[in-house]
């Protein structure tokens, strides 16, 4: 008999982790993270909110019930429909895009400048292994087992591939924005290398940025390697393209390190 799948189950407002995979950042959350069957993690700033332990849900943060969306994850968390299987991967509402889109001085009309098409986060995300820096790596189901098949093919090749990242969600990519922006960019500039919030082919699950054991993540160089040679010749075979070649009609610069899934497309 399978082991049930590990999944994350993804509200607007907070993502909900199988235990055993987030690590602790101090003591207390140590000892909960130790026992936890779920961990409920606000998604924008990735603050550990609550742990489900076999005694009950325990609060890591105070005034847990006045948290945005809490209510809605938690319901997630009892949902009786979750002990027949895994749910859909239904997309979660657009919800707050403007106000993401504003906080970086955009509006509606980058997605007619840049030709790329909203993409909502999926209520649903597979366990894909872990990256390269030991995090938990999430794809839609489809997405995941065709990952782990092109890599244990090009492995079979002589070819190491390791993901870089995987899923994003929205408040991610716009802390993505936040941290550059802090660092001198700007936005003009982010946007040649990140898709606006709402816009990241991260955010629907079929898309992963691979690299490979003592290249760099995510820098052209990667195009020089016996890794990329490979994925040019395999990774159709497996439904991957490369979503940002040179001179891509988007405005974003040459990726040769990000592949997306045909489910994504």
């Amino acid at each position: 008999m399978r082991p049930a799948p590990r999944l994350l189950l993804n509200t607007p407002d907070i993502e909900l982790w199988p235990g055993g995979l987030l690590r602790a950042r101090s003591s207390h959350d140590a000892r909960l993270l130790a026992r936890a069957q779920a961990v409920l993690r606000r998604k924008r700033d990735g603050r550990y909110l609550a742990a489900r332990v076999p005694e009950g849900l325990m609060p890591m943060v105070e005034r847990l019930a006045r948290e945005p969306g809490i209510e809605a994850a938690l319901r997630r968390l009892d949902d009786p429909l979750l002990r027949r299987g895994p749910p859909a991967e239904t997309p979660l509402p657009l919800d707050r895009l403007n106000e993401r889109l504003h906080r970086l001085g955009l509006d509606e009309g980058y997605a007619d400048a840049s030709g790329l098409p909203l993409v909502a986060e999926p209520s649903c995300l597979y366990f894909a292994g872990l990256d390269r820096y030991r995090r938990a790596l999430w794809l839609t189901r489809a997405a995941a087992r065709a990952w782990q098949r092109l890599r244990g093919a090009a492995a079979a090749d002589g070819i190491v591939l390791d993901a870089i990242s995987g899923y994003r969600s929205h408040d991610y990519q716009l802390g993505i924005f936040e941290r550059k922006l802090a660092r001198g960019l700007g936005v003009a500039e982010i946007l040649t290398v990140n898709a606006a919030p709402g816009y990241s082919e991260h955010h629907g699950g079929n898309a992963l940025d691979i690299g490979t054991p003592g290249e760099p993540p995510a820098e052209e160089s990667f195009e020089r390697t016996p890794a990329f040679a490979w994925l040019q010749a395999h990774a159709d075979d497996f439904g991957f393209h490369m979503s940002y070649p040179r001179d891509n009609p988007h405005g974003i610069v040459y990726e040769p390190w990000h592949w997306c899934h045909a489910a994504g497309t």
